[in-house]
């Protein structure tokens, strides 16, 4: 059994007691399950998979913050009241420091509510080098992106968006595009 479990480190003991089995091997599998536990076997987990990390801009590859203001991410958290009327908390968070940066709550935002919460960023905390956000509808609005591209940058987003409709392209989630 634990040659076998040693030559196959994936298996677990379900698998040993049918590889001992097709052995001609006469075993009751609460023996194998007794035994397994008492000489501490255990199947080890998988490795998690890593994001990639890039250093280039215009990369396909997610940047990583490495110092307070490099790169901020902003998304919308969205609940409902005890009356089941909808809440939506756009977060902005500095990915470095892990510092929530802003935290509004309103029943409806619009682009322009949007635009009005990195504008007082801006000026509060000054400009970050890299903007992370997903695409959501607030946040490719016409009005959000002329006004980012008028300040002197540009936005991190997951897809890019062509004359005002989404499209897939071979960025992945959460990467970088242009920088502040």
């Amino acid at each position: 059994m634990k040659a076998l479990a040693v030559k196959r480190p994936r298996f677990g003991q379900n698998r040993v007691t049918t590889l001992l089995r097709q052995d001609g091997l006469k075993v009751n599998h609460k023996r194998v399950e007794r035994l397994w536990r008492r000489e501490g076997l255990q199947v080890p987990r998988k490795p998690r998979k890593k994001r990639r990390l890039g250093t280039v801009d215009n990369s396909s590859e997610r940047i990583k913050a490495q110092y307070k203001n490099h790169v901020w991410s902003y998304e919308f958290v969205a609940d409902k009241t005890e009356d089941g009327r909808k809440l939506k908390f756009p977060t902005v968070e500095d990915e470095y420091t892990r510092e929530s940066l802003a935290l509004e709550v309103e029943r409806r935002m619009t682009a322009p509510d949007v635009k009005e919460i990195l504008e007082y960023l801006f000026l509060v905390r000054g400009k970050p080098k890299y903007l992370r956000s997903d695409n959501g509808p607030e946040f490719i609005a016409q009005v959000v992106r002329q006004w980012l591209q008028d300040s002197g940058g540009g936005r991190c987003t997951s897809s890019r968006v062509a004359r005002g409709r989404m499209r897939t392209s071979s960025r992945s989630t959460g990467s970088c595009g242009m920088n502040f």
